[in-house]
């Protein structure tokens, strides 16, 4: 199993998060503690590089936007691949997250 790993870029009121591997339960504790460190007009988190999100990591990324919403900070998402965009389509989250196609759109 591909390990979780994050990293974190910052440029001005953005700051981006990468992340890497699988999100899921065992992972979601180290996202929660970049997130809650974090103190940008806007989050992103490149899901690029992601190769499996569970519903545990779905959580944490809803919890991030309502978090980071209720402060006027947005959170936006890189879209990832196929498996893992099929979790927010199938969860209607495509709906209610705020998506782009490359960090570069933010």
């Amino acid at each position: 199993m591909p390990r979780f790993g994050l990293q974190t870029t910052a440029d001005g009121a953005v700051a981006l998060i990468t992340l890497r591997g699988e999100l899921d339960m065992l992972a979601t504790a180290e996202l929660e503690s970049e997130l809650e460190r974090l103190t940008h007009d806007v989050v992103a988190i490149d899901l690029r590089a992601l190769l499996f999100l569970d519903s545990a990591g779905l959580r944490t990324i809803l919890l991030a936007r309502d978090r980071l919403g209720s402060q006027d900070r947005r959170l936006v998402l890189v879209r990832g691949c196929e498996a893992v965009q099929r979790v927010f389509e199938i969860t209607r989250m495509t709906e209610r997250l705020e998506f782009v196609d490359a960090p570069e759109l933010l």
